[in-house]
């Protein structure tokens, strides 16, 4: 028990909560001020990621399909800052954050670089360690000799603070379980046979993401920019999705295989998310699909007003943006799927920018670069062609979205292509999209066949109908069809993505694991 870390808790706990929202407020106004002067204004595009991957035992020869044992490891503190990756919630969590860069060809190459030059060096790190890095949007073997479920949801208590036994240092997580005013996060699960309550917010680290981020050259540009974000999130989402599975444990008893299979939902990871921070109450919460926002100043408010699980003490230095740093600290909880961000070291680097939320860590780098291109490609494209689409209503976005979640590429869409028609047909839908992403990338002066490369992982996934969530729908079928049990389709499925992943998660695409 760290008892330090439970004392630590007890004093987030007795923070005034009415004085930190006053002081969000305050911060508000000086962001508004910034904001009128230009301050977060610059004519670049700035394009940025964030990249969260799983630590696993890397044991080669254990298993006769010929992968490493796969189990969730717990990644030492040390060795994370040794390889320059920061925490996140669950122990076996790691997290990369990119150097922001322009878009342009050099940018964008830059991003892919950095991302490939440190998941190289940190995978020699931790193999040393019997570990392995991998790109998966929900993991589903537990650690050695543990069930997911009491990985998941072992606490310890010291007087009346609960710490969950897996879950990283983070004050602000462990305090979100011991809040006395009734407004705690869920802290279950709830998917087709999947149920699960625990007394802390530890099933979330269930999941990873890769989160772009793309600057507004004009910090008033952004409800327009939000509102596009908002139209592709679904058709996106329905490419990216990679996360069909729980672990095999997590499902109800009396679930036969065959509702599993029939039932399961293309992308967990958002109900996953939503589900374990949003109120047990089922209402809409903090974790959601946002509404447009009509100016700059309603999305500052939107921040403020929305409601705090947590309030945090507050360290400020010199840097810029800490001239709103309860602001700040608020927003850390604004978990919307698409969300605006307000921010900068230093005032000439002050920016506005959207950090697109909904897709899941990818089987490979290439592939998640492609998301990366593909997002900022549309954010430069569509606002400047004053793109049709802008006028779906918003309930058809938010349709959109969910029917991602639930059937993937599957799904039924409605689109607004550029000739001004609304269609519900695929093929015309992403054959709008993917023009106006490679128009973008063209327009901050990537070559044709330059922005072709970048996108082309995309296209290959909507032209044969292949998500990595159906390949591995696809792949538990076959082994469940050969006779292996639910539970033993399902590890070696896990097994062999991660055998996939080991040959092409640096170089190569999952266009090509067909091949392999």
């Amino acid at each position: 028990m760290d008892l330090d870390l439970a004392a630590q808790v007890n004093d987030v706990l007795e923070i005034d909560a009415e004085a930190f929202q006053t002081r969000v407020e305050e911060d508000a106004s000086v962001i508004k001020e910034e904001v009128a002067a230009g301050t977060f204004d610059n004519p670049q595009a700035i394009i940025g990621f964030e990249y969260e991957f799983y630590a696993v035992a890397d044991a080669e020869g254990r298993h006769d399909d010929g992968g490493g044992a796969g189990e969730l490891m717990r990644v030492p503190r040390r060795l994370l800052e040794f390889i320059g990756f920061e925490k996140e919630l669950g122990l076996h969590n790691a997290e990369m954050s990119t150097s922001p860069q322009p878009l342009n060809q050099y940018g964008l190459a830059a991003q892919e670089a950095e991302v490939r030059a440190r998941l190289q060096t940190a995978q020699e790190c931790v193999g040393a360690e019997g570990m392995r890095l991998v790109s998966d949007g929900m993991w589903t073997i537990p650690p050695e000799g543990e069930s997911a479920r009491e990985y998941l949801t072992n606490s310890i208590t010291d007087g009346d603070v609960t710490i969950a036994t897996n879950m990283s240092d983070s004050v602000r997580y462990h305090a979100m379980a011991n809040r006395k005013d009734g407004l705690d996060a869920g802290m279950r699960l709830e998917a087709p046979h999947v149920s699960l309550q625990a007394d802390t917010v530890m099933p979330e680290s269930l999941i990873t993401s890769i989160q772009p981020h793309y600057q507004v050259a004009q910090a008033r540009d952004l409800p327009r920019h939000f509102r596009y974000a908002l139209r592709f999130a679904g058709p996106l989402l329905a490419l990216g999705v990679n996360a069909p599975f729980f672990p095999a444990d997590l499902y109800d008893e009396d679930a036969t295989t065959d509702e599993i299979l029939d039932d399961a939902w293309m992308e967990n990871r958002i109900s996953v998310f939503e589900t374990a921070l949003n109120p047990a109450t089922g209402e809409k919460g903090k974790v959601s699909f946002p509404r447009d926002i009509d100016s700059v100043e309603a999305a500052i408010d939107n921040i403020v007003e929305d409601s705090t699980l947590v309030p945090m003490p507050v360290s400020a230095s010199d840097r810029f943006d800490d001239k709103f740093a309860h602001f700040r600290m608020k927003h850390g909880t604004y978990w919307r799927w698409v969300r605006p961000v307000f921010g900068g070291p230093t005032r000439s680097a002050a920016n506005a920018r959207i950090e697109f939320r909904p897709i899941p860590a990818q089987p490979t780098v290439r592939d998640s670069i492609a998301f990366q291109a593909m997002f900022a490609g549309l954010m430069e494209s569509l606002p400047r062609r004053e793109h049709p689409v802008a006028d779906l209503d918003w309930q058809f976005a938010e349709e959109n979205f969910y029917a991602a979640v639930r059937d993937g590429l599957d799904a039924d869409m409605r689109w607004i292509t550029n000739d001004g028609r609304e269609t519900t047909n695929l093929e015309t839908m992403y054959e709008d999209i993917f023009a106006h992403a490679k128009d973008g990338l063209k327009l901050r002066g990537h070559s044709d066949e330059e922005a072709a490369k970048y996108l082309w992982p995309l296209r290959m996934r909507a032209r044969h109908r292949m998500t990595p969530a159906q390949w591995k729908h696809d792949e538990v079928t076959a082994r469940v069809e050969k006779g292996d049990s639910f539970a033993d389709a399902l590890s070696g499925m896990q097994r062999e993505y991660m055998r996939k992943q080991k040959d092409t998660l640096i170089e190569g695409t999952f266009a090509k694991w067909a091949d392999s």
